[in-house]
């Protein structure tokens, strides 16, 4: 069957289902297959600096562009929600929208923040995870007037990062606690960006609580645990940024999973006895070629896309001198934002702290916008506002 009469559905517009999509268009001859994206929200999320958006220092069309800009025509973009895949049919039912039929599809729904059913966490609590999420607690700490208790579960990368930014923005009139129920923030970063950390939360003067399991959430308290003790204290603001959990369609598919609800996929991005199905990004559990397990990351997901868009382009026209590809993860090192205008990038043997690592963490994600001209919009943006910022302070 000839590529041009191919129907490609991809599901999820962030970094791995989109970058596919724009990797598979640049690809000889795929543009002539049609390629349809759905994602429940009309913008693509550049999730790293949604903690810049959320503090003010970068506005929303810098980090979340219209999915329909950056996907042009003849490929369609539509904003729904997916009921069902039905992997049988090889139809996708949609909440609004008529079934989509697939030559090949790509499930690259991303992950979910889950509340383990802890009561209140979904009613009281702030999720940070989408831009309606950010939009949301942006309203709420705009309301901050006067001292507030603060607490942030999940010492992961999202808490660090939130702790930091909201203490450099809000001053005095916030006092944050950091809890994890781990032994250790940042579990699985190297110990050069703990320490980084460590460091920037201490200065900051904030509070980490290790080894606290979260047991409820009220609408003005926490209550935790930690071993026999069992506390409730009284906040203002609970931010819940603990665990990733899986969309609720992967995990309602009838095909083997790990513990977490992901989807197992062989290295080459297939699904087992569905070599039309690729998973990837948060929805996929894989070992890599070289036998590394592979993280459910931002800078995976990124790397997944290039190896998902040619073996979906090999798999749709197969060819002797297209193989599909083992997909094999290059760790890249790690990156923090550790306030405004710090931030500590380490990989490599290197690693860079304070106003070099901003920097540098600023050009490696202008170097991963999706599209040149939004590269180049971007970076006009970021060179234009501190001289703008001089003139207005200078005059």
């Amino acid at each position: 069957m000839a590529m041009a009469e191919r129907n490609v559905v991809i599901l999820g517009g962030g970094f791995a289902g989109l970058y596919t999509a724009l990797e598979l268009l640049r690809l000889p001859n795929a543009a002539a297959s049609h390629i349809t994206l759905v994602d429940r929200q009309d913008r693509f999320l550049f999730a790293p600096l949604l903690y810049e958006y959320l503090t003010g220092e970068m506005e929303e069309w810098e980090i979340a562009p219209p999915l329909r800009s950056l996907l042009p025509p003849p490929s369609t973009v539509l904003q729904d929600h997916v009921t069902q895949i039905d992997l049988n049919r090889r139809q996708i039912h949609l909440a609004q929208g008529s079934p989509l039929s697939y030559d090949a599809l790509v499930i690259a729904l991303g992950g979910e923040t889950p509340d383990f059913g802890i009561p209140g966490v979904a009613e009281h609590a702030y999720f940070f995870r989408t831009l309606a999420d950010a939009r949301r607690l942006y309203q709420r700490l705009q309301l901050i007037s006067s001292r507030t208790q603060i607490r942030i579960v999940g010492g992961g990368p999202s808490g660090v990062e939130l702790a930091c930014k909201l203490a450099d923005r809000l001053g005095s009139l916030g006092e944050i606690h950091l809890i994890d129920r781990g032994s250790q923030i940042l579990s699985g970063f190297s110990g050069a960006t703990v320490r980084a950390a460590e460091q920037a939360l201490a200065r900051r003067q904030i509070p980490v609580h290790l080894g606290r399991q979260v047991t409820a959430v009220g609408k003005d308290y926490l209550q935790w645990q930690a071993g026999q003790e069992l506390r409730q204290e009284p906040v203002d603001l609970v931010i819940w940024v603990a665990g990733l959990g899986v969309n609720p369609q992967v995990q309602a598919l009838d095909l083997p999973k790990n513990p977490r609800g992901q989807l197992h996929v062989t290295p080459t991005l297939q699904v087992p006895d569905h070599p039309d199905v690729f998973a990837l990004g948060d929805a996929a559990s894989l070992v890599d070629a070289d036998g590394k397990p592979v993280p459910a990351s931002a800078q995976a997901a990124f790397q997944q896309a290039g190896y998902a868009a040619w073996n979906l382009w090999a798999s749709l026209d197969p060819h002797p001198f297209r193989p599909l590809l083992p997909f094999r993860y290059q760790p890249l090192g790690e990156m923090l934002s550790l306030g405004s205008d710090t931030a500590v990038l380490s990989g490599l043997g290197l690693t860079l702290s304070g106003s070099l690592g901003y920097l540098a963490r600023r050009l490696v994600y202008l170097g991963r916008m999706p599209t040149w001209e939004h590269q180049l919009k971007l970076g006009w943006q970021w060179i234009r506002r501190p001289l703008t910022f001089l003139r207005e302070n200078l005059s």
